[in-house]
């Protein structure tokens, strides 16, 4: 660990100054922080991936927004005064590069008082190491918590104003053994990350999947990272048939998870379980894969069965599952728990703010955080991390469904068993 501290405190400087480049030029004329000129009115800027090949973990945060707009609309009670609430959305387009550049708009020409990076390593990190750099309030989530911590130089040290709420490595990586041990396979393991941020801490050889699955009992292939949007898997699939590898584990996006598949099948190599993050969680990219995504498996971080109830609406899991299915017709998706419960934190930070209209306030009114949300508890008293609270964490394996192409079940509830399993974790039947 000490070469990877060192290698990311290094990359840390010179990231903090390619920021501070990128929100300089975002800022153009802007002066040094000054009290807002609209003396009752409390700026939030909201960072997310709406489009682009991000844009499914962005789906529902214009849902959760409109919601939590109407919420606002007569303003918040802080203190005994009635404060306007003004959100300022931004899409990143799923582009790191933009993620930093809004965050720095945001920042210094809109003088926001709290920012909230949605979703993805991809936009929390660029946008929280703008927070970091200018002393702004940041909360965000759906990372594992070593991707929003380990590449920013936070190894070894707190953050002082970024804070966020997700499971870890550890977590998802003893879900998936723990699928993996529920079925009979030869316990061989071919392991798929993309040559990029989430393959490199996933598949980081001190913390990632390799030494995990390694440490349970089971035999690990990697082959060379795929460069993102690639056409041609088949250097991954000649090493993992070489290798006769029953499992398939890593992660991955939804165009390169159809490709990979879809070559599987043509190269005739067919895995008894695959186990993918990200590409897996949504219901729509589980339907882009055609029959072929029937019977893959992932981790789950929201459902409908969740017990936990908002803070803000007293709505169950289920309640907004429904407002989502009826508004847009869609089936409920894993980030709309989080999208909701992200403003479930900041808001409660904000009336417990000594001055909503000061950002250090702000900061030390989310860092005292205690509060039952959708999701479960935030606090980060005694987390794995002083900026980091640890939330539930389940296997779910996608099946034929009734109202909808397929639905998620859940299978493991070994590190999160506050519900039970709907479901047994089935092998893939290849057709």
């Amino acid at each position: 660990m000490t070469n990877i501290r060192s290698r990311n405190s290094n990359s840390s400087l010179t990231r903090r100054a390619m920021l501070k480049a990128a929100g300089a030029g975002a800022a153009t004329l802007a002066m040094p922080w000054v009290a807002n000129a609209q003396a009752n009115t409390i700026k939030i800027g909201l960072v997310s991936p709406m489009t682009g090949p991000l844009g499914l973990f962005g789906e529902t945060d214009n849902f959760s927004l409109a919601r939590i707009r109407a919420l606002l609309a007569k303003g918040l009670q802080v203190g005994g005064k009635t404060y306007q609430v003004e959100i300022l959305a931004r899409d990143a387009q799923s582009n790191p590069n933009k993620a930093a550049e809004l965050a720095g708009d945001l920042i210094l020409n809109q003088k926001v008082h709290f920012m909230v990076p949605a979703s993805t390593t991809d936009i929390n990190n660029p946008t929280a190491d703008q927070c970091e750099l200018y002393g702004v309030p940041s909360m965000s989530s759906s990372s594992p918590w070593q991707a929003f911590v380990m590449p920013r130089g936070g190894a070894g040290k707190a953050f002082e104003w970024t804070y966020h709420m997700f499971w870890g490595l550890e977590d998802v990586l003893a879900t998936y053994v723990a699928l993996w041990k529920s079925v009979e396979t030869n316990k061989k393991i071919g392991m798929l990350f993309p040559r990029n941020s989430d393959g490199e801490t996933w598949g980081n050889n001190d913390y990632g999947l390799p030494p995990a699955v390694k440490k349970a009992g089971f035999a690990a292939t990697s082959p060379s990272m795929f460069q993102p949007l690639t056409n041609d898997f088949s250097a991954q699939i000649s090493e993992f048939r070489k290798n006769e590898c029953d499992l398939v584990g890593g992660i991955s996006y939804v165009p390169d998870l159809k490709t990979f598949i879809t070559q599987c099948k043509q190269q005739n190599y067919r895995p008894k379980v695959v186990t993918v993050a990200a590409a897996l969680l949504f219901p729509s990219g589980i339907e882009a894969m055609g029959e072929l995504g029937e019977g893959m498996s992932t981790e789950v971080w929201w459902t409908p069965t969740f017990p936990f109830k908002s803070s803000l609406t007293g709505e169950r899991s289920r309640d907004l599952a429904n407002a989502w299915e009826k508004e847009t017709g869609k089936q409920w998706t894993q980030p709309l728990g989080y999208s909701h419960a992200l403003w479930e934190v900041v808001l409660d930070s904000l009336k417990r703010s000594a001055d909503p209209l000061d950002r250090s306030a702000n900061r030390d009114a989310l860092k005292a955080t205690n509060l039952e949300t959708l999701v479960g508890k935030v606090s980060f008293a005694g987390g794995p991390h002083p900026n980091i609270c640890k939330t539930a964490i389940f296997g779910g394996q996608w099946v034929k469904g009734q109202k909808f192409p397929y639905d998620l079940k859940i299978v493991d509830t070994t590190v999160s068993p506050i519900i039970e399993p709907e479901a047994k974790m089935q092998l893939i039947r290849w057709s």
